[in-house]
């Protein structure tokens, strides 16, 4: 099993990766296919930040590569403006580092 890392994609209506003016229960009825997909990719999807009033949206994703997260995404048809790997940084991670 590959190791996994953390991704955030970034969605946006202006560069028409959001679907402008979707409701809430619109994005639930299609978040629950991503979810699927992202499972078939080996994709955890941990969280989903949602400016329904900017029309925008941000996943982030627990997954083996950025590839796999471009794959779940296409499964659903779903554009995405970038996928940008990521780490945690706490204040634990940033000032009390075990030396």
């Amino acid at each position: 099993m590959q190791p996994m890392k953390f991704f955030i994609d970034t969605h946006d209506a202006r560069n028409g990766t959001f679907p402008t003016g979707i409701s809430k229960g619109d994005f639930a009825a299609f978040h629950t296919k991503y979810e699927a997909a992202c499972r078939e990719e080996g994709v955890v999807n941990l969280r989903v930040h949602i400016g329904f009033e900017d029309n925008r949206a941000f996943c982030f994703n627990m997954a083996p590569s950025a590839e796999a997260v471009r794959r779940a995404h296409e499964k659903v048809g779903l554009p995405f403006d970038d996928i940008v790997e990521v780490t945690t940084a706490t204040p634990g991670d940033i000032f009390f580092k075990s030396e």
